[in-house]
């Protein structure tokens, strides 16, 4: 948390009246960082879902039940309001007195990969304000009152632990002979207003508690890696955070700068010795060469188990190909070349870029028909095939009679999380 102060460049001057009313007056910024991460978790993998990893300050410091149980996360900022004139008693327009406002409406803010610029969008809605006014010691200000807590009631109406609509209750209100603590829910966007009932020489509020709610992206539909992006609000008068005409605060502008970390898994484990695929007739060769029945086609299918969490894309290469797209197996001695087809079948909870489950899907070298595939929910090990096969044409070709052949090859199946956007 940062305070910047935008001052005036000083070679800039048109005429003396110009330059004073461009530099008469400072704004300050406090900044403040919100960071959030997502990483598989494969005790809980229906989970996807940012974690607010952000310290909290303020009220979810105090009541964590309270902003857990709504999703809420408060921060606690330097930001004093002082009143610029005495608040008269029964003030007829709220903002002589004490009136809250605060952007209580989601507003919506791009977060963009640092590498590749990838945007995403993070909705943030500010959920609840609060402090702790100051001000003379009450019984002093309040006529015919020799108890604090019914003083604190008398000046402004009503005991603020009480929220004025369209603010809500939070529970919180401490008070002492010249200050009021106070929190109050902020479940639509208004004005809540406390309306002074004796006159009110000087008040001050001492900081500003704010609570936000906070709406991630899905982190399965995003790339490894860090997000940025900033919100920018206007603090004082007519504002967004917006206090009245009394009361003026120390910082004009609150920047929100967010930081999402996304760490993907995406993981292939083949059993041992599954990197050797042979390929056989259905049944085995037992058949053929005791009954002579020549077998239809030649396949494979190897299991695999699979955990990922990132959206990925399929392709392989070949060490012999007929076409360039699909790879194939080769004899040596006679220089014969058959095709072979590969497809992937993925296990429950990947689908394709059109959502649908993926089963016997042709792999080739150009990645054609394989270039995304997503997780509905974080996959953690589980089965899937690759198909290795011969067609029944190529299989006649290879079994000739008389003719003795052995067909080899290698194929390198590609998993690759770097999924453009």
């Amino acid at each position: 948390m940062s305070r910047l102060k935008h001052a005036c460049p000083k070679g800039l001057r048109v005429g003396l009246s110009l330059w004073l009313t461009l530099c008469g007056s400072s704004a300050w910024a406090i900044d403040v960082s919100i960071q959030a991460s997502f990483r598989p978790d494969s005790a809980n993998p229906q989970r996807n879902k940012f974690t607010n990893d952000t310290p909290p300050s303020g009220y979810c410091a105090t009541y964590p039940a309270q902003c857990h149980a709504n999703q809420m996360f408060s921060l606690r900022l330097p930001i004093q309001f002082n009143s610029n004139a005495s608040i008269a008693a029964h003030h007829p327009s709220p903002r002589q007195g004490a009136t809250f406002k605060v952007p209580a409406l989601s507003r919506e803010l791009s977060v963009f990969h640092e590498t590749t610029g990838e945007p995403e969008t993070v909705r943030v809605r500010i959920a609840g304000l609060g402090s702790r006014y100051v001000t003379e010691d009450v019984i002093s200000l309040v006529d015919g009152s020799s108890d604090y807590r019914d003083a604190h009631h008398r000046l402004w109406g009503a005991s603020w632990v009480n929220a004025p609509a369209p603010c809500g209750y939070s529970g919180e209100g401490y008070f002492s002979p010249t200050s009021y603590s106070f929190f109050w829910k902020t479940p639509t966007e208004g004005t809540c207003d406390k309306q002074a009932r004796f006159n009110v020489p000087w008040l001050r509020y001492d900081y500003l508690d704010f609570a936000y709610e906070l709406v991630t992206p899905n982190p399965l539909g995003m790339s490894s890696g860090r997000y940025t992006g900033r919100l920018s609000y206007s603090v004082g008068p007519l504002g967004d955070f917006d206090m009245g005409d009394v009361m003026q605060p120390t910082d004009s502008e609150l920047i929100l700068h967010f930081t999402l970390e996304v760490q993907h898994t995406l993981k292939v484990d083949i059993p041992p010795g599954g990197n050797r695929v042979e390929l056989v007739p259905q049944g085995g060769w037992q058949a053929w060469l005791t009954q002579g029945r020549k077998p239809t086609r030649l396949f494979r299918d190897q299991t695999f188990n699979m955990s990922t969490s990132s959206r990925f894309k399929m392709n392989m290469d070949c060490q012999y190909s007929l076409d360039g797209n699909r790879c194939a197996v080769r004899d040596p001695v006679s220089g014969h070349v058959v095709p072979l087809d590969v497809s992937v079948s993925l296990p429950h909870g990947l689908v394709d870029d059109a959502d649908m489950p993926v089963n016997r899907r042709p792999l080739r070298r150009d990645g054609s028909g394989t270039e995304l595939f997503q997780p509905r929910f974080y996959v953690d090990r589980k089965p899937a095939t690759l198909h290795f096969e011969i067609a029944q044409g190529e299989t006649a070709e290879m079994l000739k009679p008389g003719m003795a052949r052995s067909y080899s090859g290698s194929v390198t199946v590609i998993w690759d999380s770097e999924v453009g956007w």
